[in-house]
């Protein structure tokens, strides 16, 4: 094997931070928690982890704070790693951090954040944006759209690493896109790129029942 061989066989390395963490505030009195609403009979949370786990990734971790046991519960057979924030009602940013922070550990060229409660994300929607990251060798930022709109997932390359774990508050990373002087690659996946389930009628608009 030449050394330019090893060059284009070794892939972009990535990792996937799950964020399942939130408080689930928007649920109501009801007692639910979104993530452990049922879509085709899985909790989100699990089949949310499920797609990180079968896409074209080396490692996945879960980050978690409210209601923690019960989260990591449905998860605990999967080969992932779990990181409890002990932070989480201060906002997402802290899950961000924690996250990253977890992901950088093996040095990967990249981490894509993901929301856990996203039920329309398909293993196909991450490769396809894991494949963009990998055609531009890492060196940029790539967004998932919706008609072109920007949305979630989004893989961050590791010079951003430090920018996202000085995120503060209940503001995501979107600044970090916003600011970065990386290009910005958007991938278009179709509605799934924008829609979350914040509340009962959303859970169960989606497809879901509530747990």
């Amino acid at each position: 094997m030449t050394h330019d061989d090893a060059v284009v066989a070794a892939p972009t390395s990535l990792n996937v931070v799950v964020l399942a963490a939130g408080k689930s505030s928007r649920m109501g009195t009801t007692g639910s928690h979104k993530l452990l609403a049922r879509f085709g009979g899985t909790p989100l949370v699990r089949r949310s982890t499920l797609i990180a786990c079968d896409c074209d990734c080396q490692s996945v971790f879960v980050v978690t704070g409210h209601r923690h046991l019960e989260i990591q519960q449905v998860i605990a057979d999967l080969d992932i790693g779990v990181v409890y924030n002990p932070d989480y009602r201060s906002g997402i940013a802290s899950s961000i951090r924690s996250g990253v922070e977890a992901a950088e550990v093996n040095n990967p060229q990249g981490i894509l954040l993901m929301l856990a409660d996203m039920p329309l994300i398909s293993v196909d929607a991450l490769n396809s944006l894991i494949a963009a990251f990998r055609s531009l060798h890492g060196v940029c930022i790539v967004r998932a759209v919706a008609q072109g709109m920007p949305g979630n997932p989004v893989i961050f390359p590791a010079a951003l690493y430090g920018d996202l774990k000085c995120l503060s508050g209940d503001l995501g990373a979107r600044s970090i896109v916003a600011k970065s002087k990386m290009p910005v690659i958007n991938v278009e996946i179709g509605d799934g790129a924008r829609l979350d389930v914040d509340t009962p009628d959303q859970v169960i608009a989606a497809g879901g029942l509530l747990a």
